[in-house]
């Protein structure tokens, strides 16, 4: 969810702004794709690098993350999302620790979309959490295999993704979902995080539809 911060230099506003702006955004992306059908929606909310920027910001994101579970649990829940974290909670604060607890169990039995919030998450240290998940199981190296990796991965049970919408112009991966998204196809779009709108989607969804998925074969 890239260009919070461009976003807000654009308007005249601080950062913070920015993101906040974006947070409301996420609940209307939410709502589209849930109507389309699309059953799994990751949204890549605070990186383990995110830890290097200003501590202002940081602190003004964790922040958020608190405004945001009190805005708009309620309507999420009615709407039947269910939300899980993919990331490390024990670096978090308790206070954080108990508000993705909270989100997590309030709307478990959800049917509709489910919503991850990858917080406090990198593609590398995901791997490495799993590595070491396989060697406290004492799994013998003869029985290692993707799906042994698979299953200790914050994504356990839930498809890979289809498709990758970056937005703000960026085209790189940026540490995410660096395993699952050995197949995904990709999607850039130059506007910004806040400005991203149904129109947007539809492009995104409509360039899409005119790939051809081989995953590696010839015959797609």
């Amino acid at each position: 969810m890239d260009g919070n911060g461009r976003w807000a230099e654009k308007h005249g506003k601080p950062r913070i702004e920015g993101h906040r702006q974006g947070a409301r955004n996420l609940q209307k992306i939410v709502k589209v794709f849930h109507e389309l059908g699309v059953k799994f929606l990751t949204v890549y909310a605070f990186s383990t690098e995110n830890w290097q920027r200003p501590q202002k910001e940081v602190d003004g994101l964790l922040e958020l993350l608190l405004e945001s579970v009190e805005d708009q649990l309620d309507s999420l829940n009615e709407s039947r999302v269910r939300i899980k974290h993919l990331g490390d909670k024990k670096s978090l604060s308790s206070e954080i620790q108990t508000a993705i607890a909270t989100c997590e169990e309030i709307t478990d039995s959800n049917d509709g979309l489910t919503l991850n919030v990858a917080f406090n998450y990198g593609g590398r240290a995901e791997i490495v959490h799993a590595i070491k998940a396989l060697v406290k199981d004492k799994v013998n190296e003869s029985q290692i295999s993707d799906r042994e990796i698979e299953k200790r991965l914050y994504t356990h049970g839930m498809p890979d993704p289809d498709l990758i919408i970056r937005t703000a112009g960026e085209k790189r991966l940026s540490n995410f979902l660096v395993w699952q998204s050995a197949y995904a196809e990709y999607y850039y779009s130059d506007t910004f995080w806040p400005d991203f709108d149904e129109p947007q989607i539809n492009k995104a969804i409509q360039s899409y539809q005119t790939r051809k998925r081989k995953f590696g074969s010839l015959i797609g």
